[in-house]
């Protein structure tokens, strides 16, 4: 078994059983115990499990957020790769609001309209990269600054947000699946998101494999309200026929 298979089975396995030891997983994968302790090494450096004494849990069941810049150093090709596909979903549209976190960011990187485009965003760092940059008319709402992500939430964001129609609101997420649909574990980064959607006439959710199959604690949108998804072509098919029953338009990369 390749390092990248025993690194989605070790993922998958303790998102669904929510705590995996460090001797069942040498058994059931038939490798060393130090093979899998670096496994575990390099899935938490990922930030997509958290070491404790003798094993491992998913960051998703500790309610754990990681720091924008540990996500961004998270599949950051696939990011990559997500941000170009989801231009292709931006040629016609006049506004749009773009979300916090990694995927957003790297979606903003790209973003390089050649014809004027009005951005709203929650995010500092999508706002200073964008600022300058030709064609973009940059707003940012206001409210607290989250720390971990430097997104800003609570009730001024919400209230701006709720005053403007929007193009297309795209945002990333982490956890996403048939049952629960899209959350995330703060509800007010769950309050914005919402909002984002409702005040959007499209939304496209950008997201990388490890945020399907999984959920976080709050909930801020139904499947239902979401027009397309991007993601990676490793996604399980059994993750996606929930979005592809209720006719979301899906691009894989």
């Amino acid at each position: 078994m390749y390092p990248v298979e025993r690194h989605r089975w070790i993922i998958e396995t303790a998102r669904a059983q929510g705590r995996l030891e460090v001797p069942e997983i040498a058994g059931q994968l038939g490798v060393a115990v130090e093979t899998v302790r670096r496994d575990l090494n390099v899935l938490e450096k990922r930030g997509l499990i958290r070491r404790v004494h003798g094993g491992a849990i998913p960051v998703e069941k500790l309610g754990f957020e990681s720091t924008l810049l540990a996500r961004g150093s998270s599949h950051p090709e696939a990011k990559a790769r997500i941000a170009q596909a989801a231009l292709e979903y931006t040629d016609e549209v006049e506004s749009i609001f773009i979300d916090e976190g990694s995927t957003a960011a790297a979606y903003a990187a790209q973003l390089r309209p050649n014809r004027p485009v009005l951005v709203v965003t929650s995010s500092l760092p999508v706002a200073s990269q964008l600022a300058a940059r030709p064609h973009l008319d940059v707003v940012i709402l206001g409210g607290r600054v989250r720390p971990n992500t430097l997104g800003a939430v609570d009730h001024w964001a919400t209230d701006m947000l709720s005053r403007l129609v929007l193009d297309l609101a795209v945002l990333g997420t982490n956890g996403a699946t048939g049952k629960h649909g899209l959350t995330c574990p703060d509800s007010s980064v769950a309050a914005v998101k919402s909002a984002a959607v409702r005040a959007s006439r499209r939304t496209l959710l950008i997201a990388d494999e490890s945020k399907f199959g999984v959920d976080s604690s709050i909930k801020f949108a139904d499947l239902h309200d979401l027009d397309a998804v991007v993601t990676e072509k490793t996604v399980a098919e059994s993750h996606l026929q929930p979005f592809r029953r209720l006719g979301v338009q899906i691009t894989q990369v």
